[in-house]
């Protein structure tokens, strides 16, 4: 199986906050981080299989842009170890 991070950008909580839940409802994935990133704008990280991320993140990015506003989303498919450690610490990294 091969792991994915995927990410959400969102201006404002309200849209974060959506997103995030329905990328827990969409998939099998975990919430991983909420990273606040200033002037308003906040991510939200998730990881799990690639199919499960690339739904997690494409029903989060829909329900974002419903409520607020949808800055970005990506899916990163086999990221590697080095990233993985350095955004999402030591604990994130030895669950690989």
């Amino acid at each position: 199986m091969s792991e994915a991070i995927g990410m959400i950008e969102t201006k404002g909580y309200t849209g974060n906050i959506e997103a995030t839940d329905a990328m827990a409802k969409a998939a099998n994935v975990s919430i991983v981080k909420t990273i606040p990133i200033g002037g308003g704008l906040i991510t939200v990280i998730c990881r799990g299989d690639v199919a499960s991320v690339k739904a997690a993140v494409d029903a989060g990015s829909k329900a974002a842009g419903k409520v607020g506003e949808l800055v970005a989303a990506h899916v990163l498919a086999r990221p590697h170890d080095d990233l993985v450690k350095a955004f999402l610490g030591e604990a994130a990294a030895a669950k690989k």
